[in-house]
């Protein structure tokens, strides 16, 4: 595993980091951006984009849709400011934006909780096995599902 240690962000800390990193990419940090992230960065668990615009809706005084959200979420996965869990098609905001790495999730299947590890060594070699087999833009996607120390004790 990697040894890089970060430094996560919380709170106004970490909306002003997200918005360097958008800004950083040529994006901009809309209103509606800026509330989907506030939104997404609220959730200790993965969120569905469905959960996120209701969340935003009752925000804005007005119904926010899905669809709108679903781009928002993307654009902040390719700019590393979310991480997709591909098994829940659902998202966690990035607490560390400002790093990329590939990230190994941890998912409890009894609470929903998940946790990340960044391994580069273990996705690095997921990565290279995928382009020797003749793949391009290899993005190696790795969950783990068990129970979190909370659920088992």
């Amino acid at each position: 595993m990697s040894g890089h240690r970060h430094h996560e962000h919380s709170g106004e800390k970490l909306v002003d980091e997200a918005k360097a990193v958008l800004v950083a990419a040529g994006e901009q940090w809309t209103a509606m951006r800026a509330d989907v992230f506030a939104a997404l960065a609220e959730h200790e668990r993965p969120a569905s984009a469905y959960d996120i615009a209701e969340q935003v809706g009752l925000r804005r005084g007005k119904r926010v849709a899905a669809n709108s959200v679903y781009r928002i979420l993307d654009l902040f996965v390719r700019t590393n400011l979310a991480n997709r869990i591909e098994s829940a098609n659902a998202y966690l905001a990035n607490t560390h934006p400002g790093c990329r790495h590939d990230c190994i999730f941890l998912i409890c299947d009894d609470c929903g909780v998940a946790a990340h590890l960044d391994d580069d060594t273990l996705t690095g070699a997921l990565r290279s096995a995928g382009h020797d087999a003749g793949f391009a833009d290899v993005r190696p996607v790795v969950e783990l599902r068990g129970l979190c120390d909370a659920c088992v004790g």
